[in-house]
């Protein structure tokens, strides 16, 4: 068998016809600027290759139903095996996905609780909020009910006539608007605000709240709350986009009534294990619960038992310890995200696999780190490869081998620059080399601030009715190990205050949207391209006149095949370029229309002759987004580069003084461009905004005004504020992990 993965002319993206063997069964990093190619080699290239070539082995009605791998521009690859590709996108999922259910710990928890529950209720599906034995029959196992935001439903200032009811047509001309203002019962010329508190609860409840009244309204009189529940909440699974709109916003979700979160029945709920119900067990920490089902000892479920403190052992170990499993997971952070997800892999019993990560340490303090490169080690001590995108060193230390791509970013990436051990790499002089060479950055002198901003009696999931000032005008940063509260902290401040947040969020799911778009430089460009050929401006836009007519401006040609995989081929018309030959004939700098496309964001300042489009890009260099390129579609962008992005708007479009929350920025950022971002930070601050970061990296925390640190512990260890002040005066004698961390 290949004892490597070999690798021969990879051209996947920025990618220079790269070649490289990475050893099998080893624990390798892949290192190098943001941009400089190393997710193209490790996710787009072997990880495509493999799930591409696995994917083949099924027949076509499977395959179809399988995750879709685009094949790689590479020349040869051998010695690959089955991938495991463990990201930072959010497990996500719906309302009924919790980290017991994505994690299969509840499902040995269900099974504990059908064989030792008392009372006996039956076998482990009872127990199940998926299944109809087991779940709650008013909220479908779901622990909420969507309940009418009643308070949101009428302005009180103004008269029927004016819309004083909100909900889409009840208003003057709307289609019920006849069955409140005509019935002779309520006034439609009278502001509500003047009617008495009767009136106004027969016109949202009906029933006996109209009954009350002198003025009774007809035998079949529906109130608004009544009418729009039967419309909006009573309705069937295909939901239009109109409707679903008009949910989000005259809705709430509330704990059901019934099961109070539980998600289970009645009977389901009532029995018990050590004095507890299921629903008791799931709202405990993983810690604690752990420990007391370690108490369990009963011989006949013993293996039930060992799997599951197996598996709670397992996420405390990697830092999760602090969740519970009634957590759903559209509530994970992207780290806790890919945590969880490593979980899941470690009760694996196969071996050769090769595992993909993506920076698992993100979100992660300083003090957290050892464990996640701990499991990776047991990753691979099992017998499989482990392949990780990282830029943080305490995992590049314990790795194999670090292989590094570079030099720069872009079209100055896609080579290898370095392979070999870490201290090696210390000295090889590359980006990666010379910043882990350096000494830490030195804590900052901080900045006067301007006055401040309280957040008042806190008490969000675990703080402790805290009460912070955070300076205003000046930059402040939120840490603390994972699960201290700092998130929570954030979404209290947020609440209180008028914030602009700057998550990781897409910034966009339209595959034509890219730094073009984004920017707004697209009718600058066509103009430019118009004055210089004394042509209209329309020839040079890919959805107008000068459009590809086979292609309609995309540039590939999708063919359904039904149940086989779909075909996407570069159009033979336009051979990808998107216009007609006679569009394409026109030039500027010696560049055509579809050649824009191709320029990088820094390369496009210096070549295309025009003031604006170089003003608009400029916000793009700043942020360290220069090798982005302009023909780029968004929805390939990472975390960390949406919210550059983001970042960049706010500095060209930013007026009037903000406050801005950032949710670790540096995600993604290789620790020579911190700098960089750093700059763009004191960049919003010198224009008189408030910035309030969210961060673990220490050179963010040094370059702080203003620390604010939770903890001392996650979960119900947390919650509380260990210092506020200066970053210089926390010192290692002050026994905090973070103050621990700084003085390293």
């Amino acid at each position: 068998m290949n004892r490597s993965i070999r690798i021969r002319g990879a051209r996947t993206n920025n990618l220079r016809g790269l070649d490289v063997e990475i050893p099998r069964n080893r624990l390798v990093v892949f290192a190098g600027l943001s941009g400089s190619g190393k997710s193209s080699l490790v996710f787009d290239t072997i990880a495509a290759e493999a799930g591409y070539q696995l994917n083949d082995t099924f027949p076509p009605f499977v395959r179809n139903r399988l995750p879709k791998w685009s094949r790689p521009d590479v020349e040869h690859i051998e010695g690959l095996s089955p991938v495991v590709v463990i990201d930072q996108r959010r497990i996500g999922g719906n309302a009924r996905s919790t980290v017991g259910t994505v994690t299969d710990a509840w499902t040995y928890l269900r099974l504990l609780y059908s064989r030792i529950g008392e009372p006996h209720v039956g076998e482990s599906n009872h127990f199940s909020f998926n299944d109809p034995a087991g779940m709650c029959p008013t909220c479908s196992g779901l622990g909420d009910v969507v309940a009418p935001a009643v308070d949101r439903f009428l302005d009180l200032d103004r008269s029927l006539k004016q819309g004083a009811i909100l909900l889409p047509g009840f208003g003057d001309g709307g289609y019920w608007y006849s069955q409140y203002a005509d019935i002779g019962t309520f006034s439609p010329d009278t502001p509500l605000r003047e009617w008495s508190q009767e009136e106004r609860d027969a016109l949202l409840h009906g029933g006996a709240a109209a009954a009350r009244l002198g003025r009774r309204p007809p035998q079949d009189y529906e109130g608004v709350v009544e009418r729009f529940v039967r419309i909006y909440l009573h309705t069937s699974d295909n939901v239009s986009e109109r409707k679903q709109e008009t949910i989000r916003r005259f809705t709430r979700s509330e704990v059901c009534p019934d099961c109070r979160g539980d998600r289970l029945n009645e009977r389901s709920r009532s029995a018990t294990v050590l004095g507890r119900t299921i629903g008791e067990m799931s709202r405990m920490e993983v810690t604690e619960l752990a420990a007391l089902v370690r108490g369990i000892d009963a011989p006949r479920v013993a293996p039930v038992v060992g799997a599951l403190v197996a598996r709670l052992d397992a996420m405390d170990a990697i830092g999760l310890g602090y969740l519970t499993l009634a957590r759903a997971t559209t509530t994970l952070s992207g780290g806790e995200s890919q945590r969880v997800k490593i979980v899941k892999r470690l009760g694996s019993s196969l071996t050769e696999m090769i595992y993909v990560f993506d920076e698992p340490t993100v979100g992660l303090h300083a003090t957290d780190v050892e464990s996640v490169t701990r499991l990776l080690r047991r990753l691979c001590d099992s017998g499989n490869s482990v392949l990780v995108v990282e830029h943080d060193p305490a995992v590049m230390a314990v790795a194999d081998q670090v292989i590094e791509i570079g030099p720069g970013a872009g079209a100055d990436g896609g080579r290898l620059v370095f392979q070999g051990g870490f201290e090696e790499l210390r000295r090889a002089g590359t980006h990666t080399g010379r910043v882990l060479a350096r000494p830490g950055r030195a804590a900052r002198t901080p900045r006067t601030a301007k006055g401040a901003i309280r957040i008042a009696e806190a008490s969000r999931n675990n703080l402790r009715r805290v009460t912070v000032d955070v300076p205003v005008g000046v930059m402040t940063v939120l840490t603390g190990v994972a699960g201290s509260g700092k998130s929570s902290l954030a979404a209290e401040l947020v609440e209180q205050h008028d914030v602009t947040v700057i998550d990781q969020r897409p910034v966009s799911t339209n595959r034509r949207s890219t730094p073009i778009t984004y920017t707004g430089i697209a009718p600058a460009v066509r103009k430019v391209f118009a004055r210089r050929n004394g042509v209209p401006a329309a020839l040079f836009s890919a959805n107008s006149e000068g459009a590809c007519p086979e292609c309609a401006g995309l540039g590939i040609v999708h063919t359904d095949l039904a149940f086989m995989d779909g075909q996407e081929v570069v159009c033979e018309a336009c051979q990808g370029r998107r216009f007609t030959p006679e569009v394409l004939a026109y030039t500027v700098e010696g560049l055509s229309i579809a050649d824009i496309d191709a320029l990088s964001v820094d390369e496009a300042r210096r070549r295309l002759p025009d003031q604006g489009i170089a003003a608009a890009l400029r916000h793009l260099s700043e942020v360290g987004l220069g090798y982005l390129r302009l023909g780029q579609s968004l929805t390939t962008l990472s975390g960390g580069e949406c919210q550059r992005l983001k970042i960049a708007k706010e500095l060209r479009d930013s007026e009037r003084p903000t406050t801005y929350l950032l949710d670790e920025p540096t995600t993604g950022l290789h620790p020579s461009d911190i700098g960089t971002l750093l700059h763009v930070l004191d960049t919003l601050v010198e224009q008189g905004h408030t910035v309030v970061v969210i961060e673990h990296d220490l050179d963010v925390v040094r370059h702080a005004d203003w620390l604010v640190d939770l903890g001392p512990g996650p979960g119900r260890h947390g919650g509380t504020i260990l210092y506020e002040g200066p970053v210089a005066a926390y010192t290692p004698d002050k026994g905090t992990p973070t103050a621990r961390a700084l003085g390293r």
